[in-house]
């Protein structure tokens, strides 16, 4: 096995053991001695591969939704984008109120915000590109911040509000949010 996919494995392991603790504790009361004895490493490795518990979960948070994100086509499979991100909170919603009551709202939303503005700017370039309008790079960087302030804020206040928002509707009204722009840009 090269040292590229020991670190993966190991990074995987780590994150492993952060979940099966967020499971059933406040994520502030994670320590790195609970996920290094559940996992089987040493401090040092920990360390080795990440600076703290939080450079832990957002490699985590990264590495299991952020980076399958970007293979999408988002100029076509935006809405399964969305869907994805949805459901993969759906599914780790424990992690993300662990999260959110660790860190709070301003905090989680720019936790997504830096990983979604590479996404949502690399969508409004190449709907830019394709279109062949030339917007101005000032206004792709306004509308790229606006975009992703509006999604990372909508995702972090509907995983916190499941149980009251209908995620069938959310999904349309950022399907349609983002039609209505491309098409509104020519894009």
């Amino acid at each position: 096995m090269k040292n590229e996919e020991i670190s993966l494995e190991t990074k995987k392991a780590l994150a492993l053991s952060l979940k099966k603790a967020m499971r059933h504790k406040n994520f502030s009361k994670i320590t790195v001695k609970e996920i290094i004895q559940d996992c089987g490493v040493n401090r040092n490795t920990f360390y080795y591969h990440f600076d703290d518990i939080y450079a832990l979960l957002r490699w985590m948070l990264t590495e299991e939704a952020i980076e399958v994100v970007k293979h999408f086509d988002l100029l076509v499979d935006y809405e399964d984008a969305i869907r994805f991100i949805m459901d993969y909170v759906d599914e780790n919603d424990y992690i993300i109120s662990c999260a959110y009551d660790a860190i709070g709202r301003d905090e989680m939303k720019r936790f997504f915000y830096s990983d979604f503005i590479a996404i949502t700017s690399s969508l409004i370039n190449n709907a830019d590109e394709k279109a062949q309008k030339h917007l101005d790079p000032e206004f792709k960087d306004f509308l790229a911040n606006f975009y992703t302030e509006a999604l990372a804020g909508t995702l972090v206040d509907w995983a916190r509000e499941k149980h009251i928002k209908d995620k069938e509707k959310i999904i349309l009204y950022l399907k349609t949010i983002i039609e209505t722009s491309l098409n509104y840009f020519n894009l």
